[in-house]
């Protein structure tokens, strides 16, 4: 295998990698500020719900409770759980990509069931006292999503008036949701969990994109820059080698002898070119003499 060939394959090596490894960062680099985005976003929505939650607890639901008797309830009115879930009905009309879910063990509004995956996120808030949110991506119903959870906890009579005892509960509320689901929650217990789901898969989808693209056009640019190298190997390297390898073997079998011989070069050819002429002149006077 001649100089140019080898030359060519090892720096189509280098180039090759080094076009893998520019798309393989192109790439990371796109997730990871894909999911850096939908992170920002997922606690936007995340704080303007728990925002309006605690307006809700602090100052809104006080005042209800004084107006209406024990036993009525109005969800609209009276449930924060239906309060943060409508709110956010509303919200994702014009907006779409985001999910919400307040994932209850066992809920009033089935809907609010707990699947398996939440349901262990749960059970994780509930051995972890201390973690306040967890994050990260997972996969649901086959997309790719961030997500966002927040636990929460039974907070003493204000919850336990609706989730305690069934028999304690408003009538209002036994007549919509029945008895069974939803009661004999403990103070303090990690019982659901707010989760935000944000879709990334439009933002990876195009990561992989732009990764490929660049991919594709670091190709483009190898090949322009191999056939480059190959040109010039064959103009500045390949053939004045050969050339300097035919006149020295010449001038060791003593033939044309008269001819000069130069390359037009200010490299190392060019002064190799340099010396094989000294020692053609060099043989002539010799066998001259």
């Amino acid at each position: 295998m001649g100089i140019r060939s080898r030359f060519i394959i090892i720096m189509g090596i280098i180039f090759g990698l080094a076009t893998m490894g520019i798309g393989t960062a192109s790439y990371l680099f796109s997730k990871r500020n894909a999911m850096q985005e939908a992170k920002s976003k997922g606690e936007l929505i995340f704080n303007y719900i728990l925002a309006t939650r605690d307006f809700y607890t602090e100052k809104q639901r006080p005042l209800i409770m004084e107006v209406f008797e024990k036993d009525r309830f109005y969800p609209e009115l009276m449930s924060g759980f239906v309060l943060t879930r409508g709110t956010f009905d509303i919200f994702k009309k014009n907006l779409t990509g985001y999910e919400f879910k307040q994932a209850t063990i066992d809920p009033l509004y089935p809907p609010n069931k707990a699947d398996e995956w939440e349901t262990k996120l749960i059970a994780m808030f509930a051995a972890q006292p201390e973690l306040k949110t967890h994050e990260g991506t997972m996969q649901r119903n086959g997309e790719t999503f961030f997500y966002l959870a927040k636990p929460i906890k039974v907070a003493g009579k204000d919850c336990l008036r609706c989730h305690g005892d069934a028999n304690d509960a408003p009538k209002d509320q036994v007549e919509i949701y029945g008895s069974t689901n939803g009661y004999n929650w403990k103070d303090g217990a990690t019982v659901a969990t707010y989760v935000v789901y944000v879709s990334v898969e439009e933002a990876l989808a195009n990561a992989r994109k732009s990764a490929i693209t660049l991919y594709l056009i670091g190709t483009g640019f190898l090949l322009v820059a191999l056939i480059g190298i190959w040109l010039f190997m064959d103009r500045f390297v390949v053939n004045p080698i050969v050339r300097l390898s035919v006149k020295a073997e010449e001038i060791s079998l003593g033939k044309n002898m008269e001819e000069s011989f130069s390359i037009k070069q200010n490299d190392e050819i060019g002064a190799l070119a340099i010396a094989i002429e000294r020692l053609r002149m060099s043989m002539v006077r010799i066998l001259k003499r």
